[in-house]
C-alpha cells in the first residue's frame, strides 16, 4: 500500500507524540538517556519509524519545502539502523531534547 505524503506526516507527527509521551510517563532526561541502554532502545525505535516516513515522502514534497532538514532526519535514521554501535548519544539526546519538535512543528504546518 502506498501511503501519501501527508499519511506519511501524520505518522511522523503521531510517532513524536507518542515518545514524548513516553518519555514523559518514564521519566525520561536528558541525564539518563546517555546511561541507560534501555532507554536507548526504546527512544530509537520511534526516531527509526520517523526517519523510514520522511525518506519515502516524495521529491516533490521536499521540494516544497526545502527549509525543513528532511535529509538529515531520514539520515538520522540511517545511522541508528546501521551504526548502532557508532550512535553519539549526545546527537540523539540533543535531537530529542532540542531538535525534533521544530522539525514536527514545521510539517505540522504542511497539513
Amino acid at each position: 500500500m502506498i501511503q501519501s505524503d501527508k499519511e506519511r506526516i501524520k505518522k511522523i507527527i503521531s510517532t513524536w507524540e507518542a515518545l514524548q509521551q513516553q518519555i514523559k510517563e518514564h521519566h525520561i532526561t536528558a541525564e539518563n538517556l546517555m546511561e541507560d541502554e534501555f532507554f536507548q532502545w526504546a527512544v530509537t525505535t520511534p526516531l527509526y519509524n520517523i526517519g523510514e516516513q520522511v525518506y519515502h515522502i516524495s521529491s516533490e514534497m521536499k521540494s516544497a519545502y526545502p527549509d525543513i532538514p528532511w535529509t538529515v532526519v531520514s539520515g538520522l535514521r540511517h545511522r541508528l539502523v546501521h551504526d548502532y554501535e557508532g550512535i553519539n548519544w549526545t546527537i540523539i539526546v540533543d535531537v530529542i531534547f532540542n531538535e525534533m519538535d521544530d522539525f514536527v512543528n514545521s510539517i505540522k504546518s504542511i497539513l
